[in-house]
């Protein structure tokens, strides 16, 4: 199969004799959107709308065409999945396609993302991919590519990949030789556990840590826990069961509420919760305070540049980013650089300057010293380490760290995606927009965007005030709410 498009420049010349074919989506029996299928963090929507076996049937497919051209054709597809209750469909099918095209898949079964990431970069794979919607509520559900460096796929190869789906490439298709086949790995995901305490052991321990764990029903219920008690830690566990019914539900590092209490009424050292798939961590001090993204890169920093890991002191987050944390680090004689939001942005800025510690404020770090993906649960091992060597608690690094400028984000929920996407040409809105950031001048920022992972339009502004914070957010909402309708 020779595959070519216009938009990637990428080609596909797998083995064996061919014939040509020009093929449309309508052929596969799918229904694709008229905007881009490929959003921040692979393909993600609602399951029975967007996404359905025959589409991962077919994305498997053409993705296993792409990934075999880009060099050997040998090497396996590192597979891994959450506790979604369509994870195991979508799972199935993806394999069907990814075995169709002539690969080896090595299922792991429930996994965190950065398993598969890991995973993937360690064994000479061709590629890898999660079935996972992340935070998203459990109706949702998506499909993440890795390449062979754990780091997520190209946009090239992504573009490829959806200009075979579309129909929108001329293809000269070539059967595979014989057919790939599955093969059910759990016991690879020690390697990975192991590969997260090996930096710290035996230099350092967690023992009379209390540590609370929220794992969100989702796919560190197996490996969070296993690795905290082998450090040391004494474990409390919130949501500890995989429960496609319940993953990210009012719980989670999206819903912090139960980790506080817990905390409290534990008398605990320190808490994390982990998103549905256990890319991102939020921590919870002992007086119940959040500990978000920013004051990880912040303390994970600090940590760094004394050891002298840190190039040139810098830090790359995104827009989200708080002033507060961009001043402090300021002070202490470093550079903080922003990009748009999504982890792949800000890795790709990483690997542009040579940078070795980036993330979101959501709570996605990456730090390439330890791993080659965003990963909540080693995160979390850092941070409790850091803690433990500094000698003293959370709350006590938190109280020497910085203030945060007041800060709302709010959601407005979009369900036209092509409405969603376009927001930028509502002249109306613009105007809203343009008022705020003149009121508010140097005391304050906005940011609207269109997420790239749920159905919404998100709203935040950032003052020097809770009341200007509070007045601009409330008139931007009203703003976005009336462009939707």
């Amino acid at each position: 199969m020779v595959l070519s498009s216009a938009a990637s420049g990428t080609s596909v010349s797998p083995r064996g004799t061919s014939s040509h074919h020009n093929l449309g989506s309508t052929a596969w029996g799918i229904s694709l959107p008229s905007s881009r299928l490929f959003g921040t963090d692979g393909i993600r929507g609602r399951v029975g709308e967007l996404l359905s076996a025959p589409l991962a049937l077919q994305v498997g497919y053409w993705a296993g065409q792409v990934l075999r051209s880009q060099g050997s054709e040998t090497g396996a597809i590192i597979l891994g999945q959450d506790s979604r209750n369509s994870s195991t469909m979508l799972s199935m099918a993806l394999s069907a396609g990814l075995t169709a095209a002539g690969l080896e898949v090595w299922n792991l079964g429930l996994c965190p993302t950065p398993t598969v990431a890991y995973l993937t970069h360690t064994t000479a794979a061709l590629g890898g991919v999660m079935i996972s919607a992340s935070h998203n509520p459990p109706e949702d559900n998506g499909i993440k590519f890795f390449g062979p460096d754990g780091s997520k796929l190209s946009l090239d190869l992504q573009t490829a990949i959806e200009a075979a789906l579309r129909g929108e490439a001329t293809v000269e298709y070539t059967e595979a030789p014989c057919w790939g086949q599955s093969y059910h790995r759990p016991e690879l995901i020690d390697a990975y556990t192991e590969s997260l305490r090996r930096p710290l052991v035996p230099a350092v321990h967690l023992d009379g840590m209390k540590v609370v764990l929220d794992l969100a029903w989702g796919a560190a219920t197996q490996v969070a826990p296993t690795v905290f008690h082998q450090m040391g830690a004494e474990v409390i566990c919130l949501h500890d069961i995989a429960d496609g019914n319940r993953i990210n539900v009012n719980c989670g590092s999206t819903h912090l509420e139960p980790l506080k209490a817990a905390v409290l009424n534990h008398n605990a050292d320190i808490g994390f919760a982990f998103d549905g798939d256990a890319d991102r961590v939020m921590a919870v001090d002992a007086r119940g305070r959040v500990v978000d993204g920013d004051y990880i890169l912040y303390l994970w920093g600090q940590a760094l540049r004394q050891a002298q890991q840190l190039p040139e002191n810098l830090i790359i987050s995104t827009v989200m980013a708080n002033l507060g944390f961009e001043r402090a680090w300021q002070q202490q004689g470093g550079t903080l650089v922003r990009t748009a939001v999504g982890d792949q942005y800000v890795h790709a800025e990483m690997v542009r300057r040579g940078a070795k510690l980036g993330g979101e404020q959501s709570g996605h770090i990456l730090c390439p010293h330890y791993g080659v993906s965003g990963d909540g649960l080693l995160t979390a091992l850092h941070l409790a380490s850091l803690v433990r060597q500094s000698g003293t608690s959370l709350a006590d690094l938190m109280n020497q760290s910085f203030r945060t400028y007041p800060q709302l984000l709010r959601n407005v929920r979009v369900e036209d995606r092509e409405r969603r996407l376009n927001w930028q040409q509502d002249e109306r809105l613009q105007r809203a927009i343009a008022q705020a950031e003149a009121a508010m001048g140097e005391q304050g920022r906005v940011l609207v965007r269109a997420s790239g992972t749920e159905p919404v339009i998100r709203v935040m502004v950032e003052a020097a005030s809770h009341e200007l914070t509070q007045r601009w957010t409330e008139n931007l909402v009203l703003a976005v709410q009336q462009y939707a309708s």
